[in-house]
C-alpha cells in the first residue's frame, strides 16, 4: 500500500504493538508513530515498535494534544515523503482494524483528491451508550448548524491526499477539536466527502480514550459557542450603547423622539460592527477582505431584519389576528429570530466569511 500511515498516540499499551503488525501484514509499509509526550513508562513501546517493526518515530517531550501529533507527521510527511500520494491518520488502541484501513485507501484511489473517513455504526448493539449519543447529537448539530452531512464527525480513521496536507497544517486547533476543526476546513475548500463503513471496535468500553467528555466536547463545539457567545457580546454592547446615549441625550434635554432615535441607530451601527469584526476575526477566522466581507455581512443584516420583519407581521396580524401590543407577538418575535439566527450562522459561514480559496 503506497501510502504512510500515521499512528498519534499518548500513553499506548501493547496494543499498539498489534495494530503496528497487523498493518504490515495488510502491506502497508511506511508508518510513522508519534509520541505525545508519554510517561517513561510507556516510553519502551514506542521504542520496541521503532526496533522490532522500524516504523518511523517522532517524539513529543510534552503532550501537545493529538492535533499537534498529526500536524507534526503531516510536517514531516511533507518534507520526507514527496513520493507518497497520501497519508491515513489510525487510531493506536486496536480500534481500527487494517483491513478497513487498506479499504479506506482503496476508496481514496477510486475517488482522487476526496477526505476519506472511516465511519462507524453507531447503531450496533456493543457501541457505548455515551459514544452512540454523543455521536448522534454531534451528527445533527453539525448537519444542521454547519452543513457538514458525515456519519462520524469524530472517527480518527482519515485517508488525506497528498496535496491537501499544507491545509490540514493551517486548522487551528491542537487537541481533540483539530479533528472537528478539519471538517469545517475540507468543506470550506470543496473537497468532496467519501465515507467507508468499517468494524466497529470498542475495547473495555472505551476506556483507553483520552477523550475528557467536558473539556474536549467544549472545544469541538468551538465555532457554535463562539458563534452564541459572540451574539450574546454584541447585544450587551447594544443595550449598554442604547441606554448610555439615551441616557445622556435625556438629560441634554433633547426631545424624546430624537433621543430614542439617536440611541437606536448608534447602538445597532457599534455593536453590528462589534459583531462583524469578532465574527470576521475569532468565530469563522475569515482572510477575505474587509470590506467584500463588510458588504455581504451588512447585506445579510438587512435581509434578516425584513425577514424578521415580515415573518412577524404575517404570524401576528395575518395568520393569528393578534391585536396590536400582545405579548404573543413577542414570543412570535423570539421563535422567529431564533430560526433566523440559526440561519443566519450557515449564511455568515458559507457566505460571508468563506475562505478565499472557495470563492475562487
Amino acid at each position: 500500500m503506497n501510502t504512510t500511515v500515521i499512528i498519534p498516540s499518548l500513553n499506548p499499551d501493547e496494543k499498539i504493538l498489534s495494530t503496528v503488525k497487523s498493518l504490515l501484514d495488510e502491506g502497508f509499509s511506511d508508518i510513522i508513530l508519534v509520541d505525545d509526550g508519554s510517561d517513561e513508562a510507556h516510553k519502551s513501546l514506542f521504542e520496541e515498535a521503532k526496533e522490532k517493526f522500524g516504523v518511523t518515530l517522532l517524539v513529543h517531550e510534552v503532550n501537545k494534544g493529538k492535533g499537534k501529533a498529526m500536524k507534526t507527521a503531516f510536517e514531516y510527511v511533507l518534507n520526507n515523503r514527496p513520493e507518497k500520494p497520501s497519508v491515513i491518520t489510525v487510531d493506536g488502541d486496536g480500534q481500527h482494524l487494517a483491513s478497513d484501513v487498506k479499504r479506506c485507501i482503496e476508496k481514496l484511489e477510486e475517488n482522487p483528491g476526496c477526505f476519506v473517513m472511516g465511519v462507524r455504526n453507531f447503531n450496533q448493539s456493543d457501541v457505548p451508550a455515551r459514544s452512540r449519543f454523543g455521536n448522534k447529537v454531534t451528527r445533527v448539530v453539525f448537519g444542521l448548524l454547519c452543513g457538514i452531512k458525515v456519519s462520524d464527525t469524530q472517527t480518527g480513521l482519515r485517508a488525506i491526499p497528498f496535496e491537501h496536507l499544507p491545509l490540514m497544517l493551517e486548522v487551528d486547533g491542537n487537541r481533540y477539536e483539530y479533528e472537528t476543526n478539519q471538517l469545517f476546513a475540507v468543506k470550506n475548500a470543496s473537497i468532496p466527502f467519501k465515507e467507508v463503513v468499517i468494524n466497529t471496535v470498542y475495547i473495555e468500553e472505551n476506556q483507553t480514550s483520552h477523550f475528557r467528555p467536558i473539556r474536549d466536547s467544549i472545544r469541538i463545539y468551538g465555532i457554535i459557542l463562539k458563534y452564541i457567545a459572540s451574539s450574546g457580546a454584541s447585544f450587551i454592547v447594544d443595550i449598554s450603547i442604547f441606554t448610555i446615549v439615551n441616557f445622556i441625550l435625556g438629560h441634554l434635554n433633547v426631545s424624546s423622539e430624537i433621543s430614542l432615535l439617536a440611541a437606536t441607530i448608534s447602538s445597532r451601527i457599534i455593536s453590528s460592527l462589534f459583531n462583524f469584526f469578532v465574527n470576521r476575526n475569532v468565530v469563522f477566522k475569515s482572510k477575505t477582505g474587509v470590506g467584500k466581507t463588510m458588504l455581504k455581512y451588512y447585506t445579510l443584516a438587512v435581509c434578516q431584519a425584513s425577514a424578521s420583519y415580515g415573518l412577524v407581521y404575517l404570524f401576528s396580524s395575518i395568520i393569528f389576528r393578534l391585536p396590536s401590543g400582545s405579548l404573543l407577538s413577542s414570543i412570535i418575535k423570539f421563535l422567529v429570530d431564533c430560526v433566523l439566527f440559526l440561519i443566519s450562522f450557515r449564511i455568515q459561514q458559507n457566505w460571508v466569511f468563506v475562505s478565499k480559496k472557495k470563492n475562487n
